[in-house]
């Protein structure tokens, strides 16, 4: 993929970040209570909040592609679902090697948990959708819908905690009513740097994505009109 200079600053911005968030995350005092353990907190977290970032921009540019019918609009949908899926699955993963330790088990069948498992079903179904549908306009119809829906999952599922008790912690950043972080100040700091850093990653590679769902785009459109030609010289 032929590199351009936003996409290379972008890129190494994120990496820099990433890589200042690595180092305070290890250089961080160790919980009284957790030891060295509450360092997957510094991934599990920001990974959480780039999965709840990518949906919702899943369902925004869907929306944007039901209003204007612009197919970069589609492409940048698709393309954010998929992180959402693969961020979902880091998440998953960091509070697993977390659990077992902590509650003896790497999973449980809690509200945040379930209703987080359902979200890979709900965003593997968009994007099976999208490989099922071979029209453009209707495919691009179709998921848009899907991933206004699909941003059901954000609120729910940051909520769950709340709504349905089990075994999960409430949230360590409380956002509606009066904001609290339920965590010592110094982790705070450090989550914040981590967060700003997946949340330049979730552009770099929405960008990257959207760039090769483009060129993807294109060929297609290059090679339909052969497919065609070869089509009527057999008929003939």
């Amino acid at each position: 993929m032929r590199r351009d200079l936003t996409t290379t600053l972008l890129g190494a911005a994120t990496l820099l970040t990433l890589l200042v968030a690595v180092g305070l995350g290890l250089s961080a005092p160790l919980d009284i209570n957790q030891g060295s353990l509450v360092r997957l907190m510094f991934v599990h977290v920001p990974s959480a909040w780039l999965s709840y970032l990518a949906y919702g921009g899943t369902g925004l540019f869907g929306l944007l592609y039901l209003i204007r019918r612009e197919r970069r609009w589609d492409r940048l949908a698709m393309s954010s679902a998929e992180i959402g899926v693969l961020f979902t699955v880091v998440t998953i993963v960091g509070g697993m090697l977390w659990a077992k330790p902590t509650w003896g088990t790497y999973w449980v069948w809690d509200a945040r948990l379930t209703t987080t498992a359902l979200s890979l079903v709900v965003y593997g179904a968009y994007l099976l959708i999208r490989t099922m549908i071979d029209d453009p306009e209707r495919r691009a119809r179709v998921s848009a819908v899907v991933g206004l829906v699909g941003t059901l999952y954000v609120p729910v599922n940051y909520m769950a905690v709340e709504w349905w008790r089990g075994v999960h912690q409430t949230q360590t950043l409380k956002l509606l009513g009066k904001v609290r972080f339920d965590a010592a100040p110094v982790y705070g700091w450090v989550l914040l740097v981590a967060t700003v850093a997946f949340t330049l990653l979730y552009v770099y590679l929405l960008r990257v994505r959207a760039i090769l769902a483009a060129r993807e785009d294109a060929r297609d459109e290059l090679e339909m009109p052969d497919a065609v030609s070869t089509l009527g010289v057999a008929r003939g």
